[in-house]
């Protein structure tokens, strides 16, 4: 299944999280179903048979036309790829135009249907959310001790920016600007670097692990948020629709 051990194990977890249920239990050197594990195992099963009549049904009318994607750059790399794969597969005639901006600028071009899905971030109680992430610092814990923190940020408007100051102002922590980038690529090398600390999700850096620092202030939760232009269509509702199931999943 081109899976690591590691990678399943930390997918069961979570799934036994989220239903609150265990479903595997241990006989010998084998993992064998609970009887929650074998109820889930037959909803998965008939989640996957409609998933397949859907993409057949979907698959009998292809698009042709064009559709246009604005997203933040937290999105574009772990995102797109597999999000417009999975759209192009569908309508494989289909125009796909992709937009990579901050979201206040995507909000704007969506309003004057520039836009039919936008993909952001927003304040956590944002009524279109899909779903809500913690904020969390990433760099060098040593850098966390230094009486004036250096901060690796993007150029403003930026909610992650803003949220990493607010806090260490609230903490009485004193900072500075020691990068600032309108590129995540060159804020992500900043922080391998030890240039300074920045404020993000694990979107962001999926493969790094957070500061463990406990001299750094909490950070607020921010929300994963999807719009969709009402006049875009049927298939505009479904790039909207396959966007929030992977998101869901991050």
């Amino acid at each position: 299944m081109f899976v690591t051990q590691s990678a399943l194990s930390l997918q069961i977890k979570r799934l036994e999280e989220l239903v609150q249920q265990p479903l595997f239990t241990r006989d010998g050197r084998k993992l064998v179903l609970t009887r929650p594990g074998e109820i889930l195992l037959d909803y998965a099963r008939r989640v996957l048979s409609l998933h397949d009549e859907a993409i057949a049904a979907m698959s009998s009318g292809n698009f042709s036309g064009p559709v246009r994607i604005g997203t933040v750059q937290d999105f574009a790399e772990t995102l797109l790829t597999g999000l417009l794969a999975q759209f192009a597969a569908l309508h494989p005639d289909a125009q796909i135009f992709v937009r990579i901006a901050g979201t206040a600028e995507l909000q704007t071009l969506l309003e004057r249907k520039q836009l039919d899905v936008l993909l952001g971030f927003a304040a956590s109680d944002h009524p279109t959310a899909i779903r809500t992430a913690p904020m969390r610092w990433y760099g060098s814990d040593a850098l966390a001790d230094h009486d004036v923190i250096p901060l690796a940020v993007l150029e403003k408007p930026c909610r992650f920016r803003e949220a990493a100051i607010a806090s260490l102002d609230a903490a009485g922590r004193r900072y500075r600007i020691a990068v600032e980038s309108p590129n995540l690529s060159a804020l992500r090398a900043a922080v391998a670097a030890g240039l300074g600390l920045t404020c993000r999700t694990h979107i962001f850096l999926s493969d790094a692990e957070p500061s463990s620092s406990a001299s750094l202030p909490a950070l607020p939760h921010v929300a994963c948020i999807i719009d969709a232009a009402a006049t875009g269509g049927e298939p505009t509702a479904h790039l909207a629709n396959l966007a929030a199931e992977v998101v869901r999943g991050l």
